[in-house]
């Protein structure tokens, strides 16, 4: 009897309603134990008979079990799974077991499930019901959470209860469950109660469980009406959760203790599998007379699923129990569960029921976090290794096993928790390579934590002690150092990159026939020893050995980032153009959301250089999406990029004071020297010559200061130019000689000649000018060559030869339109009007009409990708794509798909690889 809930009984008609009619819905429900969450959702799908429900619960014991929850609930759907994407379809069998495979990213598969749901969903309305969302195994979670934040268009409702706030579920809407009051209340204490109570006395009773439904049926259960006249005789101190787990206590006291220990054994399974429950229960010897006593308590049903009456039943019999009676119950759990059928929850049960140290158990669980990381849960690994840890008698297999579990807590993000584990690590018998691996993992762990000053030292330090034990090991750990220090920069404790260059120079040599990501530490540490020009041609074989390698091993795929980084300081847009493109389609296809974000921002930072504002915007939303979807925290480099394309100061400003003051409080150097050098961009577009100048007055000083960065340079000489300080754009352009002569590409050859222009005059300058535009019209930087033009156009003005200039300045306009880059669009109008040329007024763009998920669906169709494929790049259904491709079709007024091109900027990069 659901007893005054009638607003809360409508919000839930409204949303199955809406699920009726293709559209959506999302609720948690929050509120105390016993408050009404689970009769409330039994109403919601008991009320859809033409609906398909499908449910999950979370439970205690099983927050350690990767995907647990996940698997329940969408077990009845399975049968959807061949409709997948292969991909998808793959990750989401490899996640719950029924394949095997190299581990699935955690949001791949949430990616997978909502395209199970929505594939259900298409057949008949779904009805997702999962409660105690706070005992959820965190796989689970973060999976349910991804998917509800992502439905949209798609006939299913997602209904959650939760006892506490959760952090996955935060900002979904919510509906918190009061108590109830008046009559409604009275009337359900009064079924409870047989005879005449005193009105006083249920206010009071009312009043002191707050109108909690389940403890007015519970707690005045066998207490008379004078024992009941002073309430119910609790300290207040007691919380009312409390006061309803110890009214089922004393319940339980009276049972024999035969049944007492079948409960006890029914609480610690998680499963509700009577078989199960029946076999342990033979193992202690428990009779089916046992099981009668708990019917008649109406505590527990027994049928084709074995159900306690209300969570806090099962967390009373658990808790009222001693700990050899838990470790009684587990043992026999354990022996009863398959071994080939269940494996992990046979291992956990057997650690939970180990009194002490035991190797068998130890190694058992050892074994299930091996499984537990194939399937992506990195979490419930890393718990299997930590009590496998614990149990194991053995020195040094303990100090190993810890380091394990150290590991996985560190993929998982529990970085205080990998701390602790390397403390126990480090107490084990000497072991120079397990000591190097502890100093590695603290390192990489300062290093996930601020990306700043504090990893180099130590990523240092683990790369020497592993040179005696394992040279491979220490050169890529000094790669890893490298990383750190660039990253550091200009901002890194001591001498940064030249420390670590130094000591690779000292270390071991590479190998006769070295790897591509070998070639890229040598090649480093000859650039920051013996500088520049004489690293350059090391550098350049290790980006030609990355491009000629199509199918990377792991070890050197994972450096992909770094080459492009170095492809950008060597002025090589091909290879960079290729490499991030590679990095971007192996992210792609693994479902990595997490090296996706590291491949998009390489992928994000050629196309703004290159001046393609469409794929730079795209991109850039993109990254938005999986920080918002998944909570992976990425650098709003992207939007300032924007940003300065579009020549939006204030928005530009406001970012990069954020970017740097983050920056130098991590101690990230490489982002303030990122954030001087668009700061450049900006203010040159906008023909603001002395703020641009006061930006990147010290571009090329340091000389950490590394990739993209070092186009500052160029932007200095510019604005120092501009602003009348000939004798500092000199000086630059000697270090950016320096640099471009020896990459010797048409990229650098031709943004120095147009840079040397700006500092000659007459036929020289004509000269160095038209040499730019001819070498970066063979680039793939269309944005350099837009900028040449308008420099040469400007030039040709102040030589009075206007018809030229015009010439120039229209081909600068039309490229910088075409581009979307809007601050040097003003100021290449504003010098064709010095040359008394009128400029037409520019037309509206009508995809402003676009919400920005339209904009995206939109340019993704127009480039060529079907709804699938679109679905899995936003993070969305391919029904919800077909959603918002219809209302895009409404507003740009075409038909098809093919018409998209016609009414949408072309993207500069679409033929290229994404």
């Amino acid at each position: 009897m659901l007893c005054d809930r009638r607003d809360e009984c409508a919000v839930l008609d409204r949303l199955v309603e809406g699920a009726r009619v293709g559209r959506s819905g999302v609720l948690v429900l929050k509120g105390d134990a016993g408050i009404g969450k689970t009769a409330l959702l039994e109403y919601a799908v008991g009320s859809v008979s033409d609906m398909r429900g499908v449910r999950t619960a979370g439970v205690e014991s099983e927050m350690e079990l990767a995907f647990a929850a996940l698997h329940q609930l969408c077990a009845p759907l399975l049968e959807w799974l061949e409709r997948l994407p292969g991909p998808q379809r793959h990750a989401l069998a490899t996640a719950f077991g029924l394949s095997e495979g190299a581990m699935p990213d955690r949001f791949f598969v949430a990616l997978a499930v909502l395209g199970l749901l929505s594939e259900a969903a298409e057949e008949r309305p779904l009805v997702c019901l999962v409660d105690d969302i706070q005992w959820l195994d965190r796989a689970s979670a973060q999976v349910l959470a991804f998917v509800a934040r992502r439905l949209l268009a798609e006939p299913v409702v997602m209904l959650f209860g939760a006892r506490e706030p959760s952090e996955e579920f935060a900002g979904l809407p919510e509906l918190v469950i009061e108590g109830l009051e008046g009559a409604d209340a009275q009337a359900l204490l009064a079924s409870v109660f047989p005879g005449r109570l005193d009105a006083l006395v249920a206010d009071q009773i009312v009043a002191e469980t707050r109108g909690n439904p389940l403890a007015l049926l519970e707690l005045p259960r066998g207490l008379s009406a004078a024992e009941l006249a002073g309430g119910f005789g609790l300290p207040g101190a007691v919380s009312l959760e409390g006061r309803i787990e110890e009214s089922f206590r004393q319940r339980l006291g009276a049972l024999p203790d035969d049944t007492r220990r079948l409960f006890l054994v029914a609480a610690a399974e998680p499963l509700g599998d009577p078989a199960l429950l029946r076999r342990a229960a033979a193992i202690l010897g428990l009779t089916d007379q046992a099981v009668e006593p708990a019917r008649r308590a109406a505590l527990i049903e027994i049928d084709g699923r074995v159900r306690f009456r209300h969570p806090l039943v099962r967390s009373a019999v658990y808790g009222a129990s001693s700990p050899p009676e838990r470790r009684e119950a587990h043992r026999a759990l354990g022996e009863a569960t398959d071994a080939q059928v269940d494996p992990d929850r046979r291992a956990w049960h057997l650690a939970k029921a180990a009194a002490g140290p035991d190797e068998c158990v130890a190694a058992e669980l050892e074994h299930a976090a091996g499984r537990a990381q194939a399937r992506g849960g990195v979490a419930a690994a890393a718990a299997f290794l930590e009590r496998a840890a614990a149990l194991t008698p053995e020195p040094s297999s303990r100090a190993r096993r810890a380091l394990a579990a150290a590991q996985a807590k560190f993929e998982a993000g529990a970085l205080e928790d990998a701390l602790a584990l390397l403390a126990t690590a480090d107490k084990g018998p000497s072991d120079q390579l397990r000591h190097a691996r502890i100093h590695l993992l603290r390192a990489q762990i300062a290093f996930a934590s601020t990306r700043g000053s504090d990893a180099p030292p130590l990523l240092l330090e683990a790369a020497r002690e592993f040179e005696p034990v394992d040279p491979s090991l220490s050169r890529a750990t000094y790669l890893d150092a490298f990383a750190a220090a660039l990253f550091a920069g200009r901002l890194a404790a001591g001498r940064g990159v030249v420390a670590v260059a130094d000591a690779v120079r000292a270390g071991p040599p590479p190998p006769p026939s070295p790897r591509p990501s070998e070639l890229l530490l040598h090649g480093l540490a000859v650039r920051f020893t013996e500088g520049y020009v004489v690293g350059a041609p090391t550098l350049r074989e290790a980006l030609s050995a990355f491009g000629r390698n199509t199918a990377l091993p792991a070890e050197d795929a994972r450096w992909l980032w770094l080459a492009c980084w170095v492809a950008s300081d060597l002025w090589d847009d091909k290879a960079w153009t290729l490499l991030s493109g590679r990095q971007l389609e192996l992210a792609r296809d693994a479902g990595a959301l997490t090296a996706l974000t590291l491949a998009l921002s390489a992928r994000v930072a050629f196309l703004g250089t290159s001046g393609d504002v469409s794929a730079v915007e795209s991109m850039a939303g993109e990254l938005r999406l999986i920080a918002d979807a998944t909570g992976i925290a990425t650098s709003p480099y992207g939007a300032l990029l924007l940003a300065a394309l579009r020549g939006r100061e204030a928005e530009a400003s406001r970012l990069i004071k954020m970017v740097v003051g983050e920056a130098v409080t991590r101690g990230e150097g490489f982002a303030v020297a990122a954030a001087e050098q668009l700061s450049g961009l900006l203010y040159n577009g906008l023909g603001r010559y002395n703020a641009a100048l006061a930006a990147v007055r010290d571009a090329g000083e340091h000389i950490s200061d590394f990739g993209a960065p070092t186009l500052g340079v160029a932007e200095l000489i510019e604005s120092a130019v501009r602003s009348g300080e000939v004798e500092l754009a000199g000086r630059a352009l000697e270090r950016l000689e320096e640099t471009t002569c020896a990459s010797g590409t048409e990229w650098a050859l031709g943004v120095r000649a147009r840079s040397g222009a700006l500092l000659s005059e007459g036929d020289r300058a004509e000269r160095l000018y038209r040499e730019g535009i001819e070498r970066l019209q063979r680039t793939l930087v269309p944005l350099e060559l837009a900028r040449a033009h308008l420099l040469y156009g400007e030039w040709l003005r102040r030589e009075r030869r206007r018809r030229n200039a015009r010439e120039q300045l229209r081909i600068a306009l039309e490229m910088f339109t075409g581009m979307g880059t809007e601050a040097f669009v003003g100021r290449a109008e504003r010098e064709l009007r010095a040359t008394g040329e009128r400029v037409r007024k520019r037309s509206v763009d009508t995809t402003s009409e676009l919400t920005t998920q339209e904009a995206q669906v939109a340019r993704l169709a127009r480039d060529g990708l079907s709804n699938v494929e679109i679905g899995a790049r936003l993070f969305i259904s391919q029904h919800t794509v077909a959603y918002h491709l219809r209302k895009v079709f409404t507003k740009l007024g075409v038909t098809s798909r093919n018409q998209l091109g016609r009414v949408l900027p072309e993207s500069a990069s679409a033929g290229q690889v994404a």
